[in-house]
């Protein structure tokens, strides 16, 4: 039965000569038969990760492991092989070819691995049975509705039985009937012998899920208390990409604040000393933090809930990181 486990991802991008980190020593786990789903907002690197589960990426560190396999070791034949027959990819925008009709969307990736049309046309008209489309397999994707497109292309996902289904937003489009179709159909493809991941920020989907990994993880302020932290000279308070949780005021010492740039060479942006405050925006926005903060000698800080920060502050500027 498979497994799927991720263990310390960490994926860096170039953007413009910063170093970008949607995913940064991240780990989770699924077993068979388990809908799981990534919740988080967007650009917090929940298609990366996807992309890395279905091999498009390779991850800068960490491993990749389902069944038996490192995802994360492979390489040419191996690798298509894998892409070929061990995941099925269901798109946020269901990129299904307009001038096809749905049974022939379906088709498509059989016939270019060389299935013969009779046994393709067989295999597509089951699956669309199966997402209930019988009567649409004529229709071409301008006659049918947003959740039949998307119905169509989880079949599509499916031609080749795949243990390992990745789903990247696939409600994003719907209104909230054909939210319900797609999300049952989802439910039920999660059964032993597969794994169902779908990535999203729609929290209705949780309910259904077994397992729910959040990408920015966060604490309500309700549950949230002041910190004080003590750094000494060198010491980094956060990375650039690291997730955001507090907003910090300086008590004592001061911070340079700097962004981390492509070769490890780096870019200074300004010092914060006694009396200032930093590092806002990225959990007032749960957002990634967008900048670096390290300690230029001993330092005494306060680390504060966004919430109870913004009632201390409520016209504070926001700062970059």
């Amino acid at each position: 039965m498979p497994t799927l486990t991720a263990h310390d991802l960490t994926m860096e991008f170039n953007s413009s000569g910063y170093v970008v980190r949607p995913l940064h020593d991240f780990s989770f786990a699924a077993e068979d038969g388990q809908l799981v789903v990534l919740l988080g907002p967007s650009g917090c690197g929940k298609t990366t990760l996807l992309s890395c589960l279905a091999g498009l990426l390779t991850p800068t560190a960490g491993t990749i492991t389902f069944a038996d396999t490192d995802v994360t070791r492979l390489t040419g034949s191996d690798l298509s092989e894998y892409r070929r027959h061990t995941v099925g990819v269901i798109f946020q925008a269901f990129n299904l070819i307009p001038s096809l009709t749905a049974r022939a969307n379906v088709m498509v990736p059989l016939r270019l691995a060389g299935v013969r049309r009779g046994p393709a046309r067989e295999r597509a008209d089951s699956l669309l049975t199966e997402v209930g489309l019988t009567e649409r397999a004529h229709h071409r994707p301008k006659q049918m509705s947003g959740g039949q497109q998307q119905r169509v292309a989880i079949a599509r996902a499916l031609v080749k039985d795949p243990p390992l289904v990745l789903a990247d937003e696939p409600t994003a489009h719907l209104d909230y009937i054909q939210v319900e179709e797609i999300l049952r159909l989802l439910r039920n493809l999660a059964q032993p012998g597969r794994i169902v991941v779908v990535a999203t920020h729609d929290e209705r989907i949780t309910q259904l899920a077994d397992t729910v990994v959040e990408l920015v993880p966060h604490l309500p302020d309700a549950h949230r208390e002041l910190s004080q932290i003590v750094l000494g000279a060198g010491d980094v308070l956060f990375h650039q990409g690291d997730a955001s949780d507090l907003v910090y005021t300086v008590n004592s010492g001061e911070l340079e604040i700097y962004r981390e740039l492509e070769g490890g060479a780096e870019e200074p942006l300004r010092r914060v000393g006694p009396g200032s405050y930093f590092g806002e925006l990225g959990p007032l926005l749960n957002l990634p933090r967008g900048a670096s903060a390290r300690a230029c000698n001993d330092v005494v800080l306060t680390g504060y809930p966004p919430r109870l920060f913004r009632s201390l502050h409520p016209s504070g500027y926001v700062e970059e990181s």
